[in-house]
This record gives C-alpha cells, structure tokens and sequence, in this order.
C-alpha cells in the first residue's frame, strides 16, 4: 500500500513540476490581427506607388494605379467541430487612403481554425442602402444595375497601342445582363477565398497577400485596349473579372507577438 501511495505521489509531483509547455494547455485567448498586403509579382505596392507608370500587365500594357479599394465579408475563422467565429462582417480596404488595412480581433481561443472571407457580398449580405458607412464612401451599385454595392474598384491608366495615356476602370460587381431594363438578369459574381489552415497558439498576425497583377492574367489575360471602361454593365466581363479574382489572394507570413 505505501509503495502505491509513493506512486501516486511521485506522479503528482512529476505533473506539477513539469513545464508547463510540455504539459499543460493553454488555454488563454489570443490576439488574432490579419494585416491585408498588396504586390504586383511579390513587389511590394502601397500608397506611395500610385500615379505612376511602374507595373507591366500580362498582356504588355504599362500601367498606372490610381485608385485601388476592395470589400471582403464573412471573414471568418472556422475550427476542427465546423464552429465559425465571425472576425467581421465586412471590410473596405483603401490601399490609396490607407484605410482598412488592419483587423484586430480579441478573445479567440487557441486551437486549429480554417481562414477564409468572402470577395465583395454574396447575394444574400449584398442588400441595397442598408450599410450606412459604404453608402457614405460611395460604394453603391446604381439602382439601373440591379443596386448593391461594389466588390471592387480599381481604377488607373495605361498606355495604349499608340503609347498614349488612357483610363481604366476595373470595377467588379454582382453581373447584370440588362437586354431587357425592365428585367435585370442578375448573377452572383462574389466567391469565396479559403486561405487554409492556421494555428492560433498565442497573440497573432496573419499577413494576407493580394497578388494585383493576378486581375490582369489568370485565367484570362485581360486586353485593356478591349476592355477598359464601361464594365459594371458588361454582363461578360463581371464573370471575367470574378473568374482571375480567385488566384488574388494567398496566405503569408504568419508571425506570433
């Protein structure tokens, strides 16, 4: 019976004095910050880069970027039993005003999650007028072309086949095929971006990377003498434009604070 009590005592002890990260959970929530970055080939662009002719597209057209603002929703993280948490609802990134480039979330608990966001809104969240702020930054979609809200503009320049300067206006937005006004023939263009898995085993950044080259070449190499203004209601080419956007996005660094 002592020889059984010592037993016990000494496992006891073994589990008290051993380090608590090789033996113990933790089970503190951390800090989890998602830092949205931009590049064109892995160079970097930010601010800093816009209204200058410093990008060549896949197509051989030097461009310019003058303005670049995007909206993500249900940017979520999901675990190993298939629970979601919810890190926003939605969230405009303005990589010109610099705006939107951060999201700091508290309280998630440590564990495996699954990282994915919607591009732009699904039908269902994509609701005419009811988001006060993106009403305020002019983020709606004309009520002529089935009303909502942008996914994307991205506006610049590039320089045509005669090497002279002409806009460019890469709006994305739910497809409408408006052969008949009075019957708008509308499509969900938004998609998901599943990212992959994360650890969250302590206070977090996870850098998210938008490869903007991508826009412009995969699949489709984008031809911006054919295409370049006018696209919110070109029913074709939202289907393009939402086709290229799934190879935007990827997963970077990941660091632990």
């Amino acid at each position: 019976m002592k020889k059984i009590i010592s037993l016990v005592f000494l496992i006891l002890i073994s589990f008290i004095s051993c380090d608590e990260k090789e033996c113990c959970v933790n089970l503190e929530p951390a800090q989890v910050t998602l830092d949205f970055t931009h590049n064109w080939n892995e160079t970097s662009v930010n601010a800093s880069d816009f209204s200058a002719f410093k990008f060549t597209n896949e197509n051989g057209e030097e461009v310019s970027i003058e303005n670049l603002r995007y909206l993500l929703s249900k940017i979520k993280l999901t675990d190993t039993n298939n629970q979601e948490i919810v890190l926003k609802d939605y969230q405009l990134i303005n990589i010109g005003e610099e705006t939107g480039l951060q999201l700091i979330t508290e309280n998630i608990p440590t564990g495996n999650y699954n990282l994915s966001f919607t591009f732009g809104f699904s039908d269902a969240d994509n609701q005419d007028g009811i988001y006060q702020d993106l009403n305020t930054a002019n983020f709606n979609v004309p009520g002529m072309l089935g009303g909502g809200y942008h996914y994307m503009q991205f506006d610049g320049k590039y320089l045509d086949t005669a090497n002279m300067e002409a806009p460019f206006n890469y709006h994305a937005i739910r497809a409408v095929d408006r052969s008949d006004p009075n019957n708008l023939i509308l499509e969900d263009t938004s998609f998901l971006v599943d990212l992959g898995n994360v650890e969250i085993s302590n206070d977090m950044n996870i850098e998210i990377k938008m490869n903007i080259s991508e826009w412009f070449k995969n699949p489709n190499t984008w031809n911006l003498n054919e295409l370049n203004t006018v696209l919110m209601p070109n029913f074709a080419a939202q289907k393009l434009i939402s086709a290229n956007g799934e190879s935007v996005f990827s997963l970077g660094e990941i660091t632990s604070n």
